[in-house]
């Protein structure tokens, strides 16, 4: 092969078919974040946009013409958005008399999911576009390469030296087969199952039902409602929320199939609601928010509903998005993920790698401490 590459200023300069020919070549493994039509709404939008500070550079490699590896990227003038932070490395480099920004991000923006970054059916092609992604942050003069929440695929293409590997622990939820909540309650200890009772026991005493909508039964005045909840917990939270009313709707319009609105009504009102994505085998709870504060209606929405329809349809994995210990006594467990940087600055590369060594090792000392008490019980004794 001759690979040749070729810098996208938009999703829109690829056809949806040839993306995610090399994104989601198989059902079964589908990731919604990486499909197309997920990475064409932020960008049209106006969520992820050069006006943003995140500007498409999407990486496409060719072989005489022909289409053979692609990588989600972006020429970045901040670190907002991305949820593997690197503020303090930026700081110690400007402080220093060098400049951090602009820095490529290979991710899929706002989402802190495990996602596929190096799309490519083979581990040769995997290590080409690694090798292309160094060359490109210095023909953009760029500071660094971000490569984050990477799948094993990326892992192996990116475990060179000019690579630094950081972890970090998430709470994911796994389906042992069970048939429905009461199966999954069995599995836990007699105390955390009384607790997570009598939380789903409160949410309903409170009078408060769950549509789970999908598809064509997600109605216009559902995301209506679901705008202003996500309104409401993005102004608390950090002020601005990043993503735009049009983008709902332009999700909406492509791939409804693959959202699931968790929503919560007393009566007639809606007061409540979760998005969630629909993966081949995972379902990604993304946003929720509410306009009314129930004890327990945050645990109910995000987690155990999700759980429910996880059941119901036979899928493996519950991924609820970035941090939270107070997930751990809910059945979901530490997992940890893994990114991967290159840093062009030699004195840069050497003092964050030291830096990273010693988080790794926290990082895996702390995922072994939440695992000792995750809440399952032991049989031998119980």
């Amino acid at each position: 092969m001759t690979l040749k590459p070729r810098i996208l200023g938009s999703m829109e300069e690829i056809s949806a078919a040839a993306w995610d020919g090399l994104a989601n070549p198989d059902p079964v493994t589908f990731n919604p974040f990486v499909s197309h039509a997920f990475l064409s709404a932020l960008e049209a939008s106006g969520s992820a946009t050069r006006k943003s500070g995140w500007m498409a550079s999407h990486l496409l490699l060719e072989d005489d013409g022909r289409l053979v590896a692609a990588a989600p990227c972006y020429l970045k003038s901040h670190s907002m958005g991305e949820y593997v932070f690197d503020q303090g490395w930026a700081d110690a480099f400007e402080r220093a008399g060098g400049h951090y920004y602009p820095k490529l991000q290979v991710a899929v923006p706002f989402s802190p999911v495990t996602a596929p970054k190096l799309l490519a059916p083979t581990a040769v092609l995997r290590d080409a576009l690694a090798a292309a992604l160094v060359q490109l942050c210095a023909a953009q003069q760029a500071s660094s390469v971000h490569v984050t929440f990477a799948l094993e695929n990326d892992a192996a293409a990116l475990s060179g030296k000019e690579w630094l590997l950081r972890n970090d622990i998430q709470f994911h939820w796994f389906n042992e087969g069970y048939e429905n909540f009461d199966a999954f309650l069995a599995a836990l200890s007699s105390s955390k199952r009384k607790n997570l009772r009598k939380e789903r026991q409160a949410v309903h005493d409170a009078g408060i039902t769950f549509e789970a909508l999908t598809g064509d039964a997600i109605q216009p005045q559902h995301w209506d409602y679901f705008w202003e909840f996500y309104m409401d917990t993005g102004s608390r939270k950090w002020g601005q929320p990043y993503l735009t009313r049009k983008f709902f709707k332009l999700i909406h319009a492509s791939m409804r199939q693959h959202v699931l609105l968790i929503m919560a009504k007393r009566g007639d009102e809606t007061i409540a609601g979760a998005l969630n994505f629909i993966g081949g085998d995972t379902l990604y709870g993304r946003n929720w928010g509410c306009t009314e504060n129930v004890p327990f209606l945050h645990f109910e929405t995000c987690y155990y509903q999700a759980m429910d329809f996880a059941m119901a349809h036979k899928l493996r994995v519950v991924e609820a998005g970035a941090q939270g210990d107070h997930k751990l006594a809910r059945g979901y467990v530490p997992v940890k993920t893994q990114s991967f940087h290159h840093l062009a600055h030699p004195g840069l590369s050497r003092a964050v790698a030291q830096f990273l060594a010693q988080e790794r090792a926290a990082i895996a000392e702390g995922q072994e401490a939440l695992a000792a008490h995750a809440p399952f019980r032991h049989t031998e004794q119980e």
